[in-house]
């Protein structure tokens, strides 16, 4: 005997399913992707391009960097921070870690004087030449709007420019393509 009542059919849940999973984590990567590649372009549209701006710099310790000459051997990092700057405490780690490899030169904005960036550069175990922007007049010239923000400067040229959070393989990614 048949029994002609319609049966009730479990809705089927999507959220169960790995492929829902997958398409949804792949939504999400590529749609912050595009959102930090337009906030990049925004933030660095006024940042000069090609040709490092020359301007005399001195470090904490009173020695004196030509980026463009420095460039010329090997890509330079240059990093520009704030000890104020929530967001630099997760990028200047890797900062410092690339530091061992590569020349890194750190430009602190707005951060005080040369004792009190030298006592938080101590105390946070930094070791990469740093140059104070005290009133951000570097700052200025290089048409800096957030911070962090770093740049790859070689032969002389500006190679490519990121602010914000930096992972180390974004970064290592763009210090081997320049």
């Amino acid at each position: 005997m048949s029994d002609n009542t319609p049966q009730k059919m479990e809705p089927k849940r999507k959220w169960k399913n790995p492929k829902w999973w997958l398409r949804e984590f792949a939504t999400l990567v590529v749609l912050f992707s595009v959102m930090a590649f337009a906030m990049d372009w925004w933030r660095t549209q006024d940042m000069p391009k090609g040709a490092v701006p020359a301007m005399p710099m001195t470090t904490l310790s009173g020695e004196s960097i030509d980026l463009v000459t420095l460039s010329h051997e090997e890509p330079v990092v240059l990093y520009f921070w704030a000890t104020w700057c929530p967001a630099c405490k997760f990028v200047t780690p890797t900062v410092d870690w690339f530091s061992d490899s590569y020349p890194v030169v750190s430009v602190a904005m707005t951060s005080g004087n040369n004792r009190r960036i030298q006592a938080y550069l101590e105390s946070h175990d930094l070791h990469f030449d740093t140059i104070n922007d005290e009133k951000g007049i570097i700052g200025q010239t290089w048409g800096i709007q957030a911070t962090p923000t770093i740049v790859i400067i070689k032969n002389g040229k500006v190679e490519s420019i990121t602010t914000g959070i930096t992972t180390p393989p974004g970064l290592l990614a763009r210090l081997w393509f320049s």
